[in-house]
């Protein structure tokens, strides 16, 4: 057994924590926006009235954008300057809601919604990036990178709950107005909390890698979110087929390049490629069951929005304490089994909720997903620290990037696996369950989605709507359960595969003073950074 020299890591204080109050503002908003605006559509559609492409549009283009841009923001952060790109988007950021608040039309609705997705792939990865330069000490670290987890979890599951608040008192663009005060909170406090950080070494930025991983994300989630959506068809698994080609052409781009923009030794760290697979997995659940979640508790339970969102919450403000927890477990025992416990933490409340039944008691679901939820934020809390901490300070952008990037992947995989899943069942238990004699296309509607099985049973005199509705129920339940049962078992699967591939690993970071000063760039040469197995 071998250990790197390892000299003690100054401690932070108030600046280095009040600086990471303000980096979790945009966190917390970037990820709100992937949600915040499903409330609106039906208000935003009475005023501009878009079709029903640029619906979907108005909806995906910030997830397609910000996923394409992750990797290209996060090495272009790591040779100008992390503060100023974080700053550069944060202005991009704030500009772009006041377009989309005061949109008055589809296709500017849509153009401000891809400049918001460009201001929050240049926010993530510099957030992040930036708390391995405020945060040296390990413990320090892990706390903080606990908290930011926490505040993006927290921003997925406000963002509704703030939406349908706005919407009951003002109209569809103030979910957008929201980001702008923010942003110059950010403007203001950054320049005199935040440190500088830029790669000496990083050398001239690759464009053609730039380009190539642009062309290999936005294909590839596009596949993923259009077969989940309306199942296989020609363009998404075209789109996919492109995608995987870019990438192969990235990879080697990346190989061969003099300056590449992603350092693939990264991936030769057990502690990073197997954290960014964890995160991966971990978003995978996470995504792909909350999908049926919200639509238990709306169409199931019959719900109004509003209230969906507020019990959403209810899970993710009681699970508020587990990145805390998880951090301080991380620093006194083997990642790995902590990671390996959450993940059987989440797999038992899966199995809770395939017991889930139309009548369940609310409680029951409250709890069953507060489990897994709880499981979960343990497992993304360590592993974004972990990745962090092993990766050289010099690439925490980078680093920060491929780790976004494996959760919008994990996400899109998550809705498309699943949902497929429990789709599947959902159609095959109503193909026995639809009234003789309905209308092909009330048929097709009804056996389609829960939604639509509502509205046709709707229409139907008072028994035999009440029996459609109540099979519909059934069926949907009927495949939560198989998805969940599917989730379950993948948590447990992801939980032997953390113990391979984690157990033994610490982070020691040869860090020289002054790398990452709270204010001037960096002038240190390029730190190391190795995972090294312990006993």
């Amino acid at each position: 057994m071998s250990f790197t020299s390892y000299t003690p890591k100054p401690l932070a204080g108030r600046r280095e924590w009040t600086a990471l109050g303000v980096l979790l503002l945009p966190c917390l908003l970037v990820s709100m926006d992937v949600s915040v605006l499903y409330f609106a559509v039906p208000f935003l559609t009475a005023e501009l009235e878009p079709s029903s492409v640029q619906q979907l549009w108005i909806l995906d283009v910030y997830g397609f954008v910000l996923a394409g841009l992750l990797i290209t923001m996060g090495a272009l952060g790591d040779r100008i300057g992390r503060r100023k790109l974080l700053l550069s988007g944060a202005l991009l950021f704030g500009l772009a809601s006041g377009v989309a608040a005061y949109a008055q039309s589809a296709e500017t609705l849509i153009a401000a919604r891809a400049l918001l997705g460009v201001g929050g792939a240049t926010l993530m990865p510099s957030t992040l990036a930036l708390i391995r330069n405020l945060f040296h000490d390990a413990k320090q670290r892990g706390k903080a990178v606990a908290l930011w987890s926490t505040a993006i979890m927290g921003g997925i599951a406000v963002g509704p709950v703030l939406s349908g608040v706005l919407l009951e008192h003002f109209w569809w663009g103030s979910v957008f107005l929201i980001n702008a005060p923010v942003m110059v909170l950010l403007l203001v406090c950054g320049p005199l909390l935040l440190p500088e950080y830029k790669n000496p070494a990083a050398g001239r930025f690759d464009l053609p890698g730039s380009l190539l991983s642009l062309l290999a994300m936005l294909p590839i989630v596009y596949g993923i979110k259009e077969i989940a959506r309306d199942g296989l068809s020609a363009l998404p698994v075209i789109a996919l087929a492109a995608g995987l080609l870019a990438g192969a052409a990235f990879v080697h781009r990346q190989r061969t390049a003099r300056h590449p923009m992603l350092d693939l030794e990264l991936f030769r760290h057990r502690g990073f490629s197997g954290s960014v697979l964890m995160n991966l997995l971990a978003t995978f659940a996470v995504v792909g069951c909350a999908v049926f979640f919200t639509q238990y508790l709306q169409t199931v339970r019959g719900m109004s929005p509003l209230q969906a969102a507020l019990w959403n919450l209810l899970p993710t403000l009681a699970v508020g304490g587990m990145a805390p927890l998880a951090a301080g477990l991380g620093q006194r025992m083997d990642r790995a089994y902590v990671i390996a416990v959450g993940f059987a933490v989440a797999a038992g409340g899966f199995v809770w909720l395939s017991w889930l039944e139309p009548g369940s008691a609310l409680w029951y679901v409250l709890v069953a997903s507060s489990v897994y939820a709880s499981g979960l934020v343990m497992v993304m809390s360590l592993g974004n620290e972990l990745a962090i901490g092993v990766a050289p300070p010099e690439r925490a952008g980078s680093a920060s990037a491929v780790l976004e990037s494996g959760t919008e992947l994990g996400g899109a995989l998550g809705m498309a696996i699943l949902g497929s899943i429990g789709g599947a069942v959902y159609h095959g238990r109503m193909a026995d369950a639809l009234p003789a004699g309905l209308p092909a296309g009330a048929a097709d509607a009804a056996r389609e989605t829960l939604a639509g099985a509502a509205a046709v049973a709707g229409e139907l005199p008072g028994r035999a709507g009440r029996a459609l509705l109540a099979a519909a129920r059934t069926a949907f339940t009927d495949g939560l359960q198989t998805a969940v049962l599917c989730a379950a078992g993948v948590m447990a699967c992801a939980a032997v595969l953390s113990l391979v591939l984690l157990r033994g690993l610490r982070t020691t970071v040869a860090e020289e003073p002054g790398a990452a000063d709270a204010t001037g760039s960096a002038a240190a040469a390029p730190a190391s950074s190795a995972p090294e197995a312990v006993s």
